[in-house]
C-alpha cells in the first residue's frame, strides 16, 4: 500500500463521513446558536448596565431637587422679619424696647470640664479560635 492511496482513503473518508451535508448544516445550525445566545448575553448586560445607570440618575436627579427645596426654603427664611431680628440681635447687639441685655463672661475650665464623660479602656480577654468555636457549639463552655 503506497502513500498515495492512503492518502486517497483518507481523502474518501473525509468527504464521504465528515463533510457529508448533514454534518455542515449540523454545524452552521450550531455556529447560528452560539452566535445567538452570545448577543443575547450581550444584549441583557447592556440592559442591565443602562437600568444602573437610569436609577442612579434618577436618585441624583431627586437628592438635586431636595436640595434646591430646601434652598428655597432657606431663601424664604432669609426674607422674614424673624430672621432678620435674630440677625439684627447677634450681629449688630440691637434690643428690643423693655429689654435688658446681659453679657456674660466666658466659661472656665472648670464648668467645659464638668459634665464631659471619661472614656474608660475595657480591656477583653482575646479568645483563640478552638475556644471561639467551642462557645459557639457550646455556649456553656
Amino acid at each position: 500500500m503506497s502513500v498515495n492511496d492512503s492518502l486517497r482513503r483518507v481523502k474518501f473518508k473525509m468527504k464521504h463521513d465528515f463533510f457529508t451535508v448533514e454534518n455542515i448544516v449540523l454545524l452552521v445550525a450550531i455556529a447560528l446558536c452560539l452566535v445567538w445566545t452570545y448577543q443575547s448575553i450581550a444584549a441583557m448586560s447592556r440592559n442591565w448596565e443602562l437600568s444602573e445607570t437610569l436609577m442612579r440618575e434618577k436618585k441624583e436627579l431627586e437628592l438635586l431637587s431636595v436640595e434646591v427645596e430646601t434652598a428655597e426654603l432657606e431663601n424664604e427664611y432669609y426674607k422674614t422679619e424673624e430672621y432678620q431680628e435674630l440677625m439684627a440681635r447677634k450681629f449688630l447687639d440691637k434690643k428690643l424696647d423693655g429689654e435688658n441685655m446681659v453679657i456674660m463672661p466666658e466659661n472656665s475650665e472648670e464648668a467645659k470640664n464638668k459634665h464631659k464623660v471619661e472614656k474608660t479602656e475595657k480591656t477583653e480577654k482575646t479568645y483563640s479560635n478552638f475556644e471561639k468555636w467551642m462557645m459557639y457549639l457550646f455556649p456553656t463552655y
